[in-house]
């Protein structure tokens, strides 16, 4: 059995993270809530690493609460358009994000190896390798699927979208792509990702291109 968290550490981390994603200005509403994004994202994120694994442990628990700590200081806008550029925000995202949390974490008293690890994690370094960093991996998705998928594909286009999706599904596993077909998601949502789902089968673009 995974132990339960350090209640004093664990709690105060917590509140901490929460404190610094309470202060996005963008906010979303997410099953009639509303509030800053990554506030509220941290915590769906918790949830849905413990539907998909009721043992994971403090630090993937901790990971996934930070796994967008103060996203909105590191904005798309400040880099190129276009796939190249995406990829370079999203890799700088994930540093600066590692580099927060590990920084709040030693602050909180965890030593450098559990503060590393959840940085790991973090920068989802080796999901294929670390069973760890795929779970993490497998529920940032679904979260994405579940809170941003009809916005988004608002944005970019019903075919753009499916394109998404298409390198998106390859970084989940069997269990992750179980779970994103029994979200309850809407009529146009479930066709999106049926559509990608049948594209995917036949053999869809390079995952390491793009997605979520």
């Amino acid at each position: 059995m995974v132990p339960e968290p350090a209640p004093d550490r664990y709690r105060t981390a917590c509140e901490r993270i929460d404190a610094a994603n309470a202060e996005d200005p963008n906010e979303i509403e997410i099953d009639g809530e509303r509030g800053p994004k990554e506030l509220l994202h941290g915590r769906w994120m918790v949830r849905t690493v413990r539907d998909l694994d009721p043992g994971a442990d403090e630090v993937q628990l901790l990971a996934a609460r930070a796994h967008h700590l103060r996203r909105w200081t590191v904005p798309r806008a400040d880099f190129p358009e276009g796939r190249a550029g995406y990829l370079r925000w999203r890799v700088a995202a994930r540093r600066r994000h590692g580099e927060e949390v590990r920084a709040l974490l030693r602050s909180c008293g965890y030593g450098d190896a559990e503060a590393d690890r959840v940085a790991a994690i973090v920068r989802k370094e080796r999901p294929g390798e670390d069973p760890a960093v795929q779970l993490h991996e497998d529920a940032l998705c679904l979260v994405f699927l579940r809170t941003q998928l009809g916005d988004v594909a608002a944005r970019l286009g019903e075919d753009h979208m499916v394109d998404v999706l298409v390198r998106t599904l390859p970084k989940m596993s069997d269990r992750g792509r179980a779970a994103a077909a029994d979200l309850p998601l809407d009529e146009a949502g479930r066709d999106l990702l049926a559509r990608a789902v049948a594209a995917w089968s036949a053999g869809g673009p390079d995952p390491s291109a793009a997605g979520v």
